[in-house]
């Protein structure tokens, strides 16, 4: 079965085509610059990669540019559209209504419009992706697998919040989570080099890129996890605040004479570890500025692992143990001193790091030595070959 596997951000699409037979990537690439002029990075396995300028006044126009190429005799992988036997959609929140991934129809459609409001600029472009496809793709069956189903797992008590309950009872305020296709593929790959069955396993996933999240994982499923109603909450990120005392909005706001929606901005998107180093949100430009001397890089830098230290240790807590703990994402998987600074923090737990192993980026390998009571694993994600399995499953 060959399975097109997409990703529709605010303005941007990512998308592969998968043969689900052989689960390797017959075609991967980005439209980015949706809504302004729009520009594709496509490759065809065997092919060369090609970058070219392509008005993308919204998603559909992208998701049929796409489409396009697909076919294209030069630069396709695949000679019809009738090859696609299945669509794959990251849907980025399915609020309580999806535990699990859903074959779409129009009553799914209509519960993933309902969750438009908790993810404002996700969800409505999840949907124009759906759509898109549906109209240039009919009879071609789809499935949303949603970012939030993994942590639907979690007890009331981890996700419920502080609130008066009418909150909730009203509008779901709630702890989600996000994350939730990453952090089940490598929880599922950690437990297989453990030579456990998940089912007995306890393990922490912390899923560090740009947006950040940790999430304790028990017997293969969610009971915690740092992000929360949205991606904003939890460990200090790339330009997002992560925790903070809620009552900093209302002090910033009457000190700078802003909106709520102007401190929400600068929470969301200025902040992290860009707005404490002031220099960058790339961990890899931090990296340099330590290297430098630049006392507020490595001022940011601390703050990331020592926050990602801190929920680790409290997720071990949450599960009464663990057997492993796991780095994955753009950050998890390349940056060792993050890796370094976060496990040394982790010594009560019997941690001790193999500094020469820790040396490697974006590979699978077990960073821990031997005598480390507790296994550290960087486990490379893929979500995209996630969403192709959960719609294999249901198609």
């Amino acid at each position: 079965m060959k399975v097109l596997v997409i990703n529709c951000g605010s303005s941007s699409l990512k998308y592969q085509l998968i043969d689900s037979d052989t689960e390797q990537v017959m075609a991967k690439g980005i439209c980015e610059r949706i809504k302004l002029d729009g520009t594709l990075t496509h490759q065809a396995t065997g092919k060369e990669k090609i970058n070219i300028d392509a008005p993308m006044p919204d998603h559909s126009a992208a998701v049929k540019i796409v489409l396009e190429k697909l076919i294209d005799e030069e630069v396709g992988a695949i000679k019809s559209l009738d090859d696609i036997n299945a669509i794959g959609h990251r849907v980025v929140h399915g609020g309580e209504k999806f535990s699990s991934s859903a074959l779409i129809d129009d009553e799914v459609l209509a519960a993933i419009e309902e969750c438009n409001d908790l993810a404002p600029l996700h969800n409505p472009a999840n949907l124009i992706g759906i759509r898109a496809c549906k109209e240039l793709m009919p009879g071609v069956p789809q499935v949303a697998v949603f970012d939030t189903a993994f942590h639907q797992t979690m007890p009331a008590h981890a996700y419920i919040y502080g609130l008066p309950y009418e909150y909730y009872e009203k509008y779901k305020v709630r702890r989600y989570g996000f994350h939730g296709t990453s952090h089940s593929f490598v929880s599922k790959r950690t437990a297989e080099l453990l030579g456990k069955d998940i089912k007995d396993t306890k393990i922490v996933v912390c899923h560090l890129g740009g947006g950040a999240s940790i999430c304790a994982v028990e017997g293969g499923k969610s009971i915690d996890t740092t992000m929360g109603l949205t991606p904003l909450e939890g460990i200090t990120m790339g330009t997002r605040s992560g925790n903070i005392d809620p009552a900093i909005i209302e002090f910033i706001a009457n000190k700078e004479g802003k909106s709520v929606p102007e401190i929400m901005n600068i929470l969301n998107k200025e902040s992290g570890v860009l707005g404490i180093s002031g220099k960058s949100s790339d961990f890899r430009d931090l990296n340099k500025g330590i290297a430098e001397g630049n006392v507020r890089c490595d001022i940011a830098m601390n703050v990331f692992c020592y926050q990602a230290a801190k929920f680790i240790g409290g997720y071990v807590a949450a599960m009464n143990g663990v057997d492993a703990v796991v780095f994955t994402a753009g950050v998890g998987e390349n940056d060792p001193l993050v890796r370094k600074l976060t496990c040394d923090r982790l010594a009560f737990l019997g941690v001790s790091i193999d500094d020469e192993a820790n040396k490697l980026r974006g590979e699978e390998v077990r960073i821990s030595d031997d005598t480390s009571k507790v296994p550290v694993y960087v486990v490379p994600t893929n979500e995209e070959l996630a969403i192709a399995r959960e719609t294999v499953a249901l198609v």
